[in-house]
């Protein structure tokens, strides 16, 4: 079993400090989340919303802070040395896939075999209505946006013609060959887009009972995709108590990694970084040390 630990909402200037710390104690992963802005007005329901009107708890008058995710994880990469980089969720439909193909091919060349980035569509209909993108083709787009960064990450002269996307004969460099997409969500129409498109699946948020038939319905998606025989991620969001039983039966129903969700929803808006490391440093103890770290 893997562990993976979400830095969002980590204050800017605890940031890289925070990463160091996650290696030392064996975190597998350390992964970044994403917003490209927040909007004064908000209409689009939060999934995670608590409240009966949908809205999402970061306001504009908060000042949260979503830094881009290739210059944080590019510092965080050269701050460390085995984490891997993981960026979950990243708003993909609003984004122009060359752009993102030249960010995250240079970041996986520079730091080989880390990066791992984890595709959402998202849920802010403000996003791409201030990109002039349709929010209601984001799912098509989003797979079309991924076929697109494979064909560039080959280093190959590639060109393009899409329902979204059209470019003549190129090449895009650095071209790292390869980077893992695990899409993200917990919908069926994200199961399906990791079973037929991606090297893995992130939930939304489960405990572990709820698990064995989700991963029935991806084993069964993946054998109609023919893709079964493929190395596949199962990343679990962890909505249950730090108990090693309960992961070691997770690890035998086939999830592959836990993701630890951001001290902020434990410490509250603010904290220290003492106060993050002391947080984290008790999931070591709990749990990390039960589980050998991986390669």
């Amino acid at each position: 079993m893997k562990f993976w630990n979400l830095l969002a909402f980590t204050e800017d200037e605890q940031l890289i400090d925070a990463a160091r710390h996650c290696e030392e104690i064996g975190f597998d992963a350390i992964g970044m989340s994403d917003h490209l802005f927040i909007p004064e007005r908000i209409d689009s329901h939060y999934p995670g919303s608590k409240g009966a009107d949908g809205k999402p708890f970061f306001t504009i008058e908060q000042l949260w802070s979503f830094p881009d995710p290739w210059v944080a994880l590019g510092m965080i990469a050269a701050s460390t040395k085995r984490v891997k980089l993981m960026q979950s969720i990243f708003i993909m439909p609003p984004r122009n896939p060359i752009d993102i193909a030249k960010a995250t091919g240079t970041l996986a060349t520079l730091a080989p075999g880390r990066l791992r980035i984890c595709p959402a569509v998202g849920w802010m209909k403000e996003e791409c209505d201030v990109y002039g993108v349709d929010f209601h083709t984001r799912g098509r787009r989003t797979d079309e946006m991924i076929a697109v960064l494979r064909k560039l990450w080959s280093g190959e002269i590639v060109e393009h013609q899409g329902e979204f996307f059209s470019f003549p004969r190129l090449r895009s460099l650095p071209a790292p060959g390869h980077i893992p997409i695990i899409p993200a969500g917990g919908s069926e129409a994200v199961m399906r887009r990791a079973a037929r498109l991606g090297d893995g699946w992130m939930d939304q948020g489960n405990q572990v009972a709820d698990m064995p038939p989700l991963i029935a319905k991806l084993d069964e998606m993946r054998r109609e995709a023919g893709r079964d025989h493929l190395p596949f991620e199962v990343v679990m969001v962890l909505k249950d108590a730090w108990d090693i039983d309960l992961f070691r039966r997770a690890e035998d129903m086939g999830v592959t990694a836990i993701l630890l969700l951001p001290a902020f929803f434990t410490l509250g808006r603010r904290s220290t970084l003492d106060e993050k490391k002391a947080y984290w440093d008790d999931f070591a103890e709990k749990v990390l040390r039960h589980f050998p770290l991986e390669g």
